[in-house]
């Protein structure tokens, strides 16, 4: 075989999660109480903008989330063995193998064809010079560095072109599609379409479908010739970084919500159920753990790690096993010390719905009190759950940077945005300054947490039963 899969921890949890949401997506599809609401957000322009571009996010980091060991092309030829390189890669990685592979010496501005920062060049006649010499990678295809502007406006030009092209036959092949299900005409369903008199906002759908098609076809044109986003100080390129950066984040956010909430729907429900001893015991239990600084706690946990990886190097032979194990124990320290707010709220909603007249009645009818739990209490609570899960996910996404720029966060080895920023203290102090670095990390988180912002006020208006009409 030409490879051979290298399935991370994280790997296997990030397959789980999906499973978990395509069951909860097909159980929802049957039940009316649960299909009413996500019919609701579906309506929401804003909301449905937001969620392609998690879509889009999501997709870049299960394509990150997909890993394998390449075939060792150097081995020798009378080794009837096959050997595998020890690099492991993802599919994301083939995908940017030209971004991956053109690292220049050191930092480069965006767009930019000369290095930033002047060197010592020796000419062959013995003399030197102090200038800032022609990148390796970025702008090669030049002859002279003033050819740029025409070369960059007319890429993004073409670009802008094949993706409008691209974005119109989707747009006519989903009018056919519409046209042939509601039996309509395919100039009626256009102007439908053109005036946004569908109920399912699929005019603002398509036209955040185009905008990011061109954006998209923009970097495929430029991305092989430039630095879109500049190189770091190794000469990484920076658009590289703050892709592989994706996954980083999302797991941060989805990994630590599925730690959460077992303990905090768990717990919370038997305090407001059973009240007395139980429910005194349970405050007693996250008030003391609120009143621990979390990033105290999550520094300590850390640094244990740390000691025990130094201790056993056996079971953690290559960097991308360790720092796969760090996100991993970060994102289970992050889920132990967030689920007390999720599990103060579910006490306070299961003392009122104890008293309600259904759930009397199967108390007097001898109804078990985990039957009672799981048939009355938990699906009247569900909405509290998904309203703080989509809330909690853009703020989980901010801990990993804060944690990374304290240095407690993720493996400095691995690709992520608080990575990035944490790297870019020095380089925002220094002469000339380095900048693109933080504003690259800045702009990817700032639209994944935006998206999830905005996506997540659709659901809390759709589930919460006081904002129902």
């Amino acid at each position: 075989m030409p490879f051979v899969p290298a399935i991370l921890l994280t790997d296997w949890l990030v397959y789980f999660i999906l499973t978990v949401v395509v069951a909860f997506a097909l159980y929802a599809r049957r039940h009316e109480h649960l299909r009413a609401p996500w019919r609701r957000v579906t309506r929401r322009p804003l909301a449905m903008s937001a969620l392609v571009v998690l879509l889009v996010y999501v997709g870049i980091g299960l394509l990150d989330s997909t890993h394998f060991r390449l075939r060792d092309t150097e081995q020798d030829v009378a080794v009837s063995e096959t050997r595998y390189s020890h690099e492991v890669l993802s599919v994301l990685d083939i995908l940017l193998k030209p971004l991956r592979e053109s690292s220049e010496k050191t930092y480069s501005a965006p767009f930019a064809v000369y290095a930033y920062t002047r060197e010592t060049i020796v000419h062959a006649d013995g003399s030197t010079s102090h200038i800032y010499p022609r990148l390796q990678y970025a702008g090669a295809h030049l002859h002279d560095a003033s050819e740029r502007p025409l070369d960059i406006a007319k890429r993004v030009a073409v670009a802008s072109i094949q993706g409008t092209v691209i974005w119109i036959i989707l747009l006519s092949a989903f009018a056919y599609f519409i046209a042939r299900r509601k039996k309509e005409t395919f100039g009626e369903v256009l102007h439908r379409l053109r005036r946004g008199q569908t109920e399912v906002p699929w005019r603002t759908i398509l036209l955040t479908v185009g905008v990011l098609l061109i954006l998209v076809f923009c970097a495929l044109h430029l991305a092989p010739y430039y630095h879109l986003f500049g190189s770091d100080q190794v000469g990484r390129d920076v658009l590289y970084k703050s892709l592989k950066s994706i996954r980083t984040g999302l797991l941060i956010g989805t990994l630590t919500t599925l730690v959460m909430l077992p303990f905090a729907i768990m717990l919370g429900i038997m305090a407001g159920y059973f009240r007395s001893w139980a429910d005194d015991i349970i405050q007693y239990v996250y008030t003391t753990l609120s009143s621990i600084p979390g990033v105290l706690l999550i520094a300590a946990a850390i640094l244990s790690l740390q000691v025990y990886m130094a201790n056993h190097p056996e079971d953690f032979n290559t960097l991308i096993v360790r720092s796969d194990t760090r996100l991993l124990f970060l994102c289970l320290i992050l889920g132990v010390t967030s689920w007390t707010s999720l599990c103060r709220l579910l006490r306070g909603e299961t003392l009122k719905l104890r008293e309600v007249d259904y759930v009397q009645a199967a108390v007097a009818l001898g109804a078990r009190h985990t039957k009672i739990m799981m048939r009355h209490i938990f699906p009247n609570v569900m909405h509290i759950v998904l309203i703080t899960v989509v809330l909690d996910f853009s703020g989980l996404v901010l801990a990993e940077a804060v944690l990374s720029y304290v240095g407690v966060g993720v493996d400095p080895t691995m690709d992520s945005w608080g990575n990035m920023i944490n790297g870019a203290r020095l380089e925002m102090a220094r002469e000339p300054i380095v900048w693109w670095n933080l504003a690259a990390a800045f702009v990817f988180m700032f639209g994944l947490v935006l998206a999830a912002n905005l996506f997540s006020d659709a659901v809390r208006d759709a589930f919460d039963p006081r904002l129902r009409r």
